[in-house]
């Protein structure tokens, strides 16, 4: 029987600079050739690292007499609780098999993160082998041989593919050793293989959404068979007898030791969380631990939260209806309250119709996992809410996503997949960047695709547009995205999530949103006092522009005082980098005062931890000045 060796290689190019998005090869005979290679291309489109612009797929004749067959290295497992402890295990490894020199080796990895291939590494000097250093070896030209039924690789197997290459790099000639941690952000699992101990996986070898990834072959033979190791690795067809397609069963562990070392981890790393009680309503002054405190960190932008008005309707609805909703609308039936917000958000949004969701969080779970079809593709940008994010996993759709406000990224994106259905999704406001989404051209691009457009409003209604009403109004624009996601929450000072569009969208939510169908509803006071702060702020449009004033004068001062930043918005990142400087500036502030969040990994990328400041219409611009000097001075004794 002919075989065949099918290889793909995908790509991106950012800024002039091409970046490794997928890989992936198979030994097949001619009838699997064409469902294989689809589904590579699938896998090169709908990758975790992003989409690829590049993707080439190359077939060439595999004669049998070209052809090698070897067993698969026996396979065990080193559970470790983290990184670090991965590390050690991997020094280890190297001891055992005579390498004394494990920490300089280890020192050497960091160099395989910008290569495409692996770094073929001379055990005893640490002496490169590699010919371009740039592109390092690529072992190539393999796969597991499991009969001329052969399945679609479009699930990538990390597991068996792992063990498939270590197997031919343990059979080449004066390959001593492998070490390899995958470059996949989604896959913390490595392993070191050599044919005297086998294939040893070790279960976390960096910490999630860690896009760091390499290999090293250690080498140890004259320097003039280094040739013909190179041609083994690039050159032989190998087909791996036995290849497990999933580990063996590993002996539990003790599961409060495991939470215990993260809990430890995330101390050590700067990245632990505590929760402060805050003794009174959240209002630019708040009362904490006995103390008065500048509140910087409150989303109640508006300042409504402690309005009378606001607190009567809400006690008013309580005397009326009780504490609760007693169950899910849809089986115990609505309040005339359901129905008077809902109508007031449609107004207010200018859309035909809204439905309320408990929560902002469960409104783009809701709205993202039922526009998510089997049949759909939803492109979401980088940036968005973990909302958003986890609204796109529990969907059925594809998800794509692209780079940060960038419209020219995100059409090549579609035109690459044409999907029959697709939704665009972004934050309107950024939550973290203070920052605005594109929505004149996001919406031009939907219509042109035939997609549905939709955009995250919770931080956006109340803080932008003239007067409070959203991105639309921001941009002025006459006509609103396809599906309006806010909150009850921020500027409306209670608690809540909804949906707005037009009828039908509603109609098709409601019989499919799951956290809409299976959750009890908000409780009366909850509904009463949104609805009572909606009015508020469509009556006093000026409270926004006071927001939009005092966030202007939080800025230049905080440029007075040398720290530069900017927003869109009433949110006002300000970039300290490492998480324990964030932490500590943040600890020094509250003492001083002042209540401002530190915020870290994973919210925000590993190294860009931040003073997320939040700006309140009640604020007075004399405290704002002060407290951005203090800011400042709380950042400079951090440096």
């Amino acid at each position: 029987m002919t075989l065949y060796s099918m290889k793909m290689r995908a790509s991106r190019t950012e800024n002039g600079k091409s970046e490794h998005i997928s890989g992936a090869e198979r030994i097949l005979p001619e009838n699997a050739l064409a469902k294989n290679a689809g589904a590579m291309i699938e896998r090169a489109l709908h990758h975790s690292k992003g989409c690829a612009d590049y993707i080439q797929v190359k077939i060439e004749e595999a004669r049998p007499e070209e052809i090698e067959r070897i067993e698969a290295l026996p396979v065990s497992t080193r559970e470790t609780a983290n990184a670090a402890e991965g590390q050690k295990t991997i020094l280890s490894f190297l001891r055992k098999i005579g390498i004394a020199n494990g920490d300089a080796v280890m020192k050497k990895f960091r160099e395989t993160y910008a290569m495409r291939g692996a770094m073929l590494l001379d055990a005893d000097t640490l002496e490169r082998l590699e010919p371009d250093p740039a592109r390092g070896i690529r072992a190539t030209y393999m796969d597991a041989e499991h009969g001329d039924a052969r399945g679609s690789c479009a699930g990538k197997n990390h597991f068996r593919e792992a063990i498939v290459l270590a197997s031919k790099v343990a059979n080449a000639p004066h390959i001593l050793a492998e070490i390899c941690v995958s470059d996949d952000p989604g896959y913390v699992t490595g392993y070191v293989a050599s044919k005297k101990t086998g294939y040893i996986r070790i279960t976390r070898l960096k910490e999630p959404d860690d896009p760091n990834g390499g290999r090293i072959f250690l080498y140890r033979g004259p320097r003039e068979d280094v040739p013909k190791t190179i041609a083994y690795l690039e050159k032989q067809k190998t087909l791996v007898k036995n290849a497990p397609t999933a580990p063996a069963p590993v002996p539990p562990v003790d599961p409060w030791r495991v939470l215990g070392e993260d809990v430890l981890r995330r101390k050590e790393a700067g990245l632990y969380r505590t929760i402060t009680t805050i003794e009174s309503a959240q209002s630019a002054h708040v009362r904490a631990n006995g103390r008065d405190l500048l509140m910087l960190a409150s989303n109640s932008y508006l300042g409504l939260i402690d309005h009378p008005r606001v607190k009567q309707a809400a006690a008013d609805a309580a005397q009326m209806f009780g504490g609760g909703s007693g169950g899910s609308r849809l089986t115990t039936g609505s309040l005339p309250l359901h129905d008077e917000l809902e109508a007031a958000i449609s107004r207010f949004k200018g859309t035909e119709a809204s439905l309320l969701f408990d929560t902002g969080y469960m409104a783009n779970v809701g709205i993202l996992s039922a526009l998510g079809r089997k049949d759909a593709t939803i492109f979401s940008d980088e940036l968005n809410h973990a909302s958003i994010i986890d609204g796109c996993r529990l969907s059925r759709a594809k998800t794509i996503i692209y780079r940060h406000a960038d419209m020219g990224d995100l059409e090549a994106k579609i035109k690459a997949v044409r999907p029959s259905f697709g939704v665009i999704v972004s934050d309107a406001v950024f939550s973290m960047d203070g920052d605005v989404a594109p929505l004149p051209e996001l919406i031009a691009l939907a219509k042109r695709y035939g997609l549905l457009s939709m955009i995250d409003e919770a931080h956006a209604t109340g803080v932008v547009g003239k007067t409070g009403r959203g991105l639309a109004e921001h941009f002025g624009l006459s006509e609103q995205p396809d599906v309006v996601m806010g909150t009850l929450s921020k500027s409306l000072a209670s608690e809540g999530g909804f949906a707005a569009g037009r009828s039908l969208l509603i109609e098709y939510l409601r019989n499919t949103a799951r956290s809409f169908i299976f959750s009890t509803s908000q409780s009366p006071a909850n509904l009463a006092a949104a609805k009572e702060a909606l009015t508020i702020l469509a009556e006093e449009p000026e409270r926004v522009a006071r927001l939009q004033r005092n966030t202007q004068v939080f800025i230049d001062a905080l440029r007075e005082n040398g720290v530069e930043t900017r927003s869109d918005s009433a949110i006002v990142p300000i970039i300290v980098g490492d998480e324990r400087r964030a932490l500590r500036a943040a600890k020094q502030l509250y003492d001083e005062g002042i209540f401002l969040s530190a915020i870290r990994y994973p919210t925000v990328a590993k190294g860009s931890a931040r003073l997320r400041a939040a700006i309140m219409a009640t604020h007075t611009e004399d405290e704002l000045r002060a407290a951005a000097a203090k800011i400042a001075a709380s950042i400079r004794t951090q440096a």
